[in-house]
C-alpha cells in the first residue's frame, strides 16, 4: 500500500507571539492598576500611559491571534492560500513560474518582500478566490504598485483602480470587487511580471528558501500525476 504524499503546512511568522503579546498586556494592565490605587494623583499621566500601551499591545496580540494557524498549504495537487479575509485555491498546472522579486535600481539590486506567481490564466482566479479577500488584497498590495511606479515600471494612469466588468475567455463578466482584482493583477504582471504576490510575513522560513519549497512541489507535482 503506497503511503499519500505528507500535506506541508507553513505557519505565517505574522501570527507568532499572539499568546505573549496578549499575556504581556494583561501584566502591563495589573501593574498599572495595582499602581493606579496609590499614585493615580501624582502620577497620572504615566498611568494613563501604560493603559493606552496595554490597549496597544493587546490590539496587536489578538490581530495576530485571529490570524489563520496554518497560512499556506502545499499538496502533491495544489497550493492553498489562508488569510483572515478570504482564501484561494491553485493546482500546480495552472502556475507558469514562481519567483522571488527582484529588480534592478542603478547599480544595485532590490528584492521585495515577496514570491510572485504567474499564472497560465488569469481567468482561473475568478473561481478561485473569495471576493472577500480579492478586495482586500487590492489594499494590501498598494506598496507592490507604489514602488512600481516609483521605478517607472508603470505608469499613474495605469494603476488607478479598474471597476468595470472584467471579461472572462469564455465570454462571461465578472463585476464588483473580483473583477477590480483580476485587472489589478494584469497591473503587476505587466510592472512586476507576476499575478499573485505571496509576502514574507505569510511564511516560516527565510524567502530563498521559501522560494525553492514551492518549485519543489511544483516538480513533485508533475511527477505525482
Amino acid at each position: 500500500m503506497t503511503t499519500p504524499p505528507p500535506v506541508i503546512n507553513i505557519r505565517a511568522k505574522a501570527n507568532q507571539h499572539a499568546v505573549f503579546l496578549i499575556l504581556l498586556a494583561g501584566v502591563i494592565f495589573l501593574i498599572a492598576f495595582f499602581l493606579s490605587q496609590y499614585y493615580w494623583r501624582s502620577h497620572r499621566l504615566i498611568l494613563i500611559f501604560f493603559y493606552l500601551l496595554t490597549l496597544v499591545i493587546s490590539f496587536t496580540g489578538i490581530l495576530k491571534r485571529s490570524e489563520p494557524s496554518v497560512s499556506i498549504a502545499l499538496t502533491p495537487q495544489r497550493i492553498q492560500y489562508y488569510h483572515r479575509h478570504g482564501h484561494w485555491t491553485l493546482a500546480w498546472q495552472q502556475i507558469q513560474s514562481i519567483n522571488t522579486i527582484k529588480e534592478t535600481v542603478g547599480l544595485s539590486t532590490i528584492v521585495l518582500p515577496y514570491v510572485g506567481i504567474k499564472l497560465k490564466s488569469l481567468d482561473i482566479l475568478a473561481e478561485q478566490i473569495s471576493p472577500r479577500l480579492a478586495n482586500r488584497l487590492i489594499h494590501e498590495q498598494r506598496p507592490l504598485i507604489r514602488f512600481a511606479v516609483m521605478q517607472n515600471l508603470l505608469l499613474l494612469e495605469e494603476v488607478q483602480l479598474n471597476f468595470t466588468p472584467y471579461s472572462l475567455e469564455s465570454g462571461k463578466k465578472i463585476k464588483g470587487p473580483l473583477a477590480a482584482f483580476l485587472y489589478h493583477c494584469q497591473v503587476l504582471q505587466k510592472g512586476l511580471g507576476y499575478h499573485l504576490y505571496l509576502p514574507e510575513t505569510s511564511t516560516d522560513r527565510e524567502l530563498e528558501d521559501f522560494c525553492q519549497l514551492l518549485k519543489q512541489c511544483q516538480r513533485y507535482a508533475k511527477n505525482y500525476q
